[in-house]
């Protein structure tokens, strides 16, 4: 697994998380539930990984998707 995307933005997870879903890229969100030790202010990042084999589409499709500043440099 590789890391997509890391953000506190949790709007963005779920958008990010919709565009694979819609492409058919499988995906794991990390970290989403950490928000019971952090007392649910956000400060931890979530991260949404990807298989090795699916990175390249799934860079590619947030790219044209406008969220290419949010990719992590070379992909995790």
């Amino acid at each position: 697994m590789k890391e997509l995307v890391r953000t506190n933005d949790m709007v963005l997870v779920s958008a990010v998380g919709a565009l694979l879903d819609g492409a058919s890229i499988k995906h794991l969100v990390f970290d989403q539930n950490m928000s019971v030790l952090e007392g649910s202010v956000g400060v931890l990042p979530r991260r949404v990984l990807v298989a090795d084999d699916d990175l390249i589409a799934a860079r590619r499709l947030l790219t044209e998707a406008g969220l290419a500043h949010e990719l992590r440099p070379d992909g995790g």
